[in-house]
């Protein structure tokens, strides 16, 4: 009989308050309770249709790499978060699936329902008991909710771990399918936000790898939203560099990145028309843009659709307070 993961989503919440110890005992591998059980039997029935397991290594600790705050050449606001939509779909209904597939195909519903939901926290719990296997469709889900959870931690150390994990998972999903446009998408987001904590150098040093990254996704999925807003958010922050940050670039590179707000225009524009009002943070930075560009009523009308838009989300909310903030700067009032 196939285990149904959503039967031990309830023990999460009774967890929450324990979710640390939860979280850190999975990592060492001795997790208990009931989340530990389904990994144990999940990676153990995997080991037994002859599925490579490697064990993740994090990507630092309270004792390694040290990683820095930095000035921000592309500062993350959960921009690259993109609203609540499923990134793929790899899951497939059909006869003469083994049990270990089907119960794979419900851990992946399960997990698209939550992240939907918003359900951050029960999602990465989820997930991260399987963080040892081999699946790529796992594996960047599971990075997608260490990069969520850093997003919503108020400890700094805790924010950095979560961040370091995100980028090792999302690593080994890319080296177990290159050609899945959600690891390329999620590996430009992760590796972008991972520079935060590296310093401006790194971060800048990123910049090329985090387009070609984005480009790639675009390339193997044209039709996903989120992606092409995220290259529109890049070529932005490329073109509002201060100057500082140009005389480090041109350092670095023999040919710094360079970009246009049109550019960037366009790709947000892109976005919009592939997946009309999919995300706050789209239409708000469609207004700034054509801030920048210094068509006021293009801003204005695309500001009013960020201010207006409903909160769920941490995102969001910083649509909402920008659009605001910009509105109130050229004459509009709340």
């Amino acid at each position: 009989m196939i285990l149904r993961v959503k039967k031990i989503l309830s023990s999460f919440s009774a967890l929450s308050l324990r979710g640390l110890n939860i979280r850190y005992h999975a990592v060492r591998g001795t997790a208990t309770g009931p989340g530990a059980f389904l990994r144990n039997r999940f990676n153990s029935r995997l080991s037994k249709t002859g599925v490579v397991m490697s064990r993740i290594v994090g990507l630092g600790s309270s004792k390694g790499s040290s990683y820095m705050p930095l000035l921000g050449l592309i500062p993350v606001v959960s921009a690259f978060s993109f609203g609540k939509k499923t990134d793929e779909k790899d899951i497939v209904a059909g006869e003469g699936k083994t049990s270990i597939q089907k119960e794979r195909d419900i851990l992946l519903q399960d997990a698209d329902k939550l992240f939907i939901e918003n359900e951050i926290k029960n999602l990465y719990d989820l997930l991260v008991q399987h963080k040892d296997v081999s699946d790529d469709n796992i594996l960047w889900r599971l990075s997608r909710a260490a990069y969520h959870m850093s997003q919503i931690a108020s400890d700094a150390v805790e924010k950095k771990q979560y961040a370091f994990d995100a980028f090792e998972y999302i690593q080994k999903a890319l080296d177990q399918n290159d050609q899945n446009f959600a690891c390329h998408k999620w590996y430009a987001i992760i590796l972008n936000y991972a520079g935060e904590f590296e310093g401006t150098k790194q971060q800048i040093t990123n910049a090329y790898k985090v387009k070609e990254h984005l480009l790639k996704a675009i390339e193997l999925n044209p039709r996903d939203a989120t992606t092409i807003h995220s290259l529109g958010f890049w070529c932005l922050t490329i073109a509002d560099l201060p100057w500082y940050q140009r005389q480090i670039a041109s350092v670095i590179f023999a040919t710094p990145p360079t970009s246009s707000y049109e550019e960037a225009l366009k790709y947000f524009l892109d976005a919009e028309n592939v997946d009309p009002n999919f995300y706050s943070m789209n239409l708000m930075l469609l207004g700034k843009t054509y801030l920048r560009l210094k068509n006021k009523e293009k801003a204005k009308h695309y500001l009013l659709l960020a201010r207006d838009y409903p909160v769920k989300t941490e995102d969001d909310k910083k649509a909402h307070k920008e659009a605001i903030e910009l509105l109130s700067g050229i004459g509009v009032k709340e």
